[in-house]
């Protein structure tokens, strides 16, 4: 598999490796999938974490380690989503809005991990090069992955501000498809958000009318 870390191709002065190309690829079509609500959407992550985790591994730590997350996180959403599968009339995801304890809790859980984390990194130089942005990575991967896997429509937000750091960090240190990609994820999202957005407006219709009867 040492193929998988060898380059494809150049574009505009960028060298593209296999791995991060494919990683990326399956990245893209997880993201589309979670759009859409299909619980194919977990494996397909796990899939495309794995393949950058190989791309990342003793280069950017935080990246790396951020692969490890969705790793586990894909794993706990395909598990989540199929108990939410079952107890639906309609066998859909039902997303939502979070509430404010929870939207307050996890800003908390973000700022303090990502403290935590850089200063772990910067405590053992070896396991970061660029403590902070790899922390702020690494914490709001897993913020944004826990709110995906609750159905909360406030994930495209915590995926917006992920990739606003880790676009100019993966073209900084040579990952150009990783960049590349990260805007087509930011159109994405943007669409994911929309269509997110209207589904719960749509559930909470009914929720409201029956409180009202």
């Amino acid at each position: 598999m040492n193929w998988l870390n060898t380059e494809a191709f150049t574009a505009f002065g960028q060298h593209i490796l296999w791995s991060d190309m494919i990683g990326n690829t399956f990245g893209l079509i997880a993201l589309a999938l979670g759009w859409k609500r299909s619980i194919w959407t977990w494996p397909v992550q796990f899939v495309s974490g794995l393949i950058l985790f190989g791309a990342f591994a003793g280069h950017l730590t935080g990246s790396a380690g951020k692969q490890v997350v969705v790793m586990v996180v894909a794993a706990m959403g395909w598990a989540a989503w199929v108990r939410g599968r079952k107890q639906a009339q309609d066998g859909t995801i039902a997303v939502r809005f979070a509430t404010w304890k929870e939207r307050g809790l996890m800003v908390l859980a973000g700022a303090a991990g990502t403290v935590a984390v850089a200063l772990l990194f910067k405590a053992y130089p070896s396991l970061s090069w660029d403590p902070w942005p790899d922390a702020y990575i690494f914490v709001g991967t897993v913020v944004a992955m826990y709110a995906q896997a609750r159905g909360m429509v406030e994930f495209w937000f915590a995926w917006l501000l992920v990739d606003a750091v880790g676009v100019p960090l993966n073209f900084a240190n040579g990952y150009a498809f990783s960049g590349f990609v990260y805007v087509i994820y930011g159109a994405l999202v943007l669409w994911g958000m929309r269509d997110w957005w209207q589904r719960s407006r749509t559930a909470a219709a009914p929720a409201l009318e029956g409180a009202h009867a």
